[in-house]
């Protein structure tokens, strides 16, 4: 059996428009689930013909100046992050 964890897909959608050739469709979290069952969803989600990113919605950063572990989002900005030398110098 797979280890619960929480989620995030970030869905794009091709669009030759923009630089990167895929624009942001939505930003979907899953709460506690297993992989088994995001691969599923990923895989539906990829038939429909969108591209889907998996991301583990929290991750485990050291803080620079204390040096404690601590949680974060995965898409927390640089600036925002006390593990990041920009957050303290400011």
């Amino acid at each position: 059996m797979s280890e619960m964890k929480e989620y995030t897909l970030e869905i794009y959608k091709a669009d030759r428009r923009t630089k990167e050739g895929r624009r942001l469709v939505a930003v979907q979290d899953f709460a506690e689930s297993t992989r088994d069952y995001i691969d599923a969803v990923v895989a539906g989600k990829q038939r429909l013909g969108l591209i889907v990113e998996l991301h583990e919605t929290w991750v485990t950063r050291t803080n620079m100046m204390s040096g404690r572990e601590f949680r974060e989002r995965y898409d927390t900005p640089n600036f925002c992050s006390p593990a990041s030398e920009s957050y303290w110098s400011m």
